[in-house]
């Protein structure tokens, strides 16, 4: 498997978590332990898997691990909803975010399916 930082995914991933950090900075003091750290840990979490998959040995744990991606990228999006509605992200900058996470979900879907039919296919040469 190729290196974690040369998979679009990733970068993708990785914008969205600089995106995110840099849109919690302003949220109350308060919450910095409530939704600031929720948003923050599920953003990094997508990424982080992703990397960790890429470490593996296997297409199946590669997959496994970006199911874990996707998990954490549902995650997000809920909390994204829940800052939404309690006001802390504007309705604008929530659709910019709910944007990027719906590509790097379509990605790590895409990937996940790329990585399944080349486990098959090379299952089917042995």
């Amino acid at each position: 498997m190729q290196s974690f930082k040369n998979l679009k995914v990733w970068v993708k991933a990785h914008e969205l978590t600089l995106s995110i950090y840099s849109e919690t900075r302003c949220f109350p003091k308060e919450e910095l332990y409530g939704i600031t750290s929720q948003l923050r840990r599920a953003a990094t979490s997508i990424e982080a898997n992703i990397a960790a998959g890429c470490g593996r040995r296997s297409d199946a744990e590669l997959r496994r691990f970006l199911q874990f991606s996707r998990g954490s990228a549902n995650e997000l999006e809920c909390h994204l909803l829940v800052a939404k509605d309690l006001h802390l992200l504007s309705a604008e900058r929530f659709e910019e975010m709910e944007a990027k996470l719906f590509e790097v979900q379509r990605m790590l879907s895409s990937l996940a399916e790329r990585v399944k039919i080349s486990a098959i296919k090379l299952g089917a040469s042995r």
